[in-house]
């Protein structure tokens, strides 16, 4: 019997220490090893003494299995330097696809879009006007009445004189280009450019040739202006309705567009919308008196030369100076042009070097003098703006395309210069939580 106890109580601290090296076992994410199965405990025959059995050895204990080790995360196995430019990457895709949009959109309405801008920069103009008159005393509808119809009677006068005058000198005109080109002819043959009388013959039959080819393409383009024709009177009229609201009601327009804004960011844009408008008028005001400066010095240089139509001619000057850069060589080539044509080639050069004083005079003087820094643009941003307003929108994109640009140049200005300042006074400045230049929550 004690013997028998004895083995019992050997078994059961065998199978205590083996449920103890199971659980360490799983504690440490180990595998334990094979355990042998405890031997069965029988009680011996009394009859039969039995030896003690010495204890069985102890089981070695399972070899501990390594864990696998872990596995980096992705987005830290990617450079840094890639994943800056993906992140560029995506938001710049955005952007191109929200303007791609845009620009369909405003092409097709483009009508409307040039009718109202051209209705916003001859509200600039006139603007100054109406403010006149309302500290003289006018009460504002009659000054916006007043300044409108001085002011489309003003254009219109302007562009029936010019209508007049080319229709008047028309018959004159056509018997000195004919008298011109006689004269050019002799004087090319005098030329020491070598040129026979055949090779100018074969260059007037070629251009008579293809303009017989192309009656058909000439007949497709008048009809074609015709459609053009009805799309400009389309746009004076939504011009002239766009500058009559827009001079009466300008500051209530502006506070319902305000409204649109985000609460977060109408501060900032509250303060950039004046200075924008600012901006505009400076550039309208000066760039009529730098056209109209140009228009009267090379009209009197074209009168003096006894240049046909000199009043016509500069009248368009005053007009294609609205078109920077691009205008004043276009408007320069035509003086020349007719110079040639009607007079000789003398006085073609006095043209052109007359045309050439006045445009080095007004882009080194007259520019900065009048326009100021307000409105200082770099020549590469103004012929790159010209260049994409004129493939998007034509003669009316390229002149709107330098004031959007001078009034973006100042609003980002602006919206810069009030972001350090709200940083600096550590105020959130209308910038909402957890945006760049905001305090955090709770913070001052």
């Amino acid at each position: 019997m004690p013997r028998w106890v004895g083995g019992l109580g050997a078994g059961l601290t065998r199978l205590a220490e083996r449920l103890e090296t199971r659980r360490a076992a799983a504690e440490s994410g180990t595998q334990p090893g094979p355990v042998p199965t405890p031997a069965r405990v029988t009680a011996p025959e009394p009859s039969v003494p039995q030896p003690a059995a010495a204890p069985p050895a102890e089981p070695a204990a399972a070899p501990a299995v390594r864990p696998e080790a872990a596995r980096p995360d992705p987005v830290t196995a990617v450079p840094w330097g890639i994943r800056v430019a993906a992140e560029v990457a995506w938001r710049l895709l955005i952007l191109a696809g929200t303007l791609y949009v845009l620009m369909r959109v405003i092409s097709a309405v483009r009508l409307v879009v040039l009718a109202f801008v051209a209705g916003l920069l001859i509200t600039a103009l006139l603007q100054p006007t109406v403010g006149a008159l309302k500290r003289r005393g006018v009460p504002r509808g009659l000054a916006t009445a007043m300044t409108f119809v001085s002011g489309f009677v003003v254009m219109g006068l302007v562009g029936w004189f010019v209508a007049w005058q080319v229709t008047e000198n028309l018959d004159d005109l056509s018997q000195q280009v004919q008298h011109g080109i006689t004269e050019l002819k002799r004087w090319l043959l005098n030329s020491p450019f070598h040129v026979t009388q055949d090779q100018i013959n074969n260059i007037a039959d070629k251009l008579s040739e293809a303009i017989g080819t192309n009656t058909k393409d000439i007949t497709s383009a008048g009809i074609e202006g015709v459609q053009v024709i009805i799309e400009v009177l389309t746009g004076i009229l939504l011009a002239m309705f766009s500058t009559l609201f827009l001079l009466y009601d300008g500051p209530r327009i502006w506070q319902w567009l305000l409204k649109l804004v985000p609460a977060a960011a109408r501060e900032g844009v509250a303060g950039a919308g004046p200075r924008a408008w600012t901006t505009l008028t400076a550039y309208v005001r000066g760039t009529v008196i730098v056209a109209l400066i140009d228009a009267i010095f090379i009209g009197i240089g074209l009168f003096f030369l006894n240049v046909p139509m000199a009043v016509p001619l500069a009248v368009f000057i005053f007009l294609f100076a609205f078109i920077p850069l691009v205008g004043a060589v276009v408007s320069g080539a035509l003086a020349v042009v007719v110079a040639l044509v009607t007079r000789d080639v003398f006085t073609a050069m006095m043209v052109l070097v007359v045309v050439l004083a006045v445009q080095q005079i007004e882009g080194h003087v007259l520019q900065p003098f009048i326009l100021g820094r307000a409105v200082r643009v770099h020549p590469l941003a103004v012929v790159l703006a010209v260049a994409a307003g004129s493939m998007i929108a034509g003669i009316g994109g390229a002149v709107v395309a330098v004031p959007l640009v001078a009034v973006t140049n100042t609003v980002v200005g602006y919206l810069r210069a009030y972001a350090r300042e709200a940083t600096e006074r550590g105020t959130d400045a209308g910038l909402p939580e957890g945006a760049p230049g905001a305090p955090p929550a709770g913070g001052s």
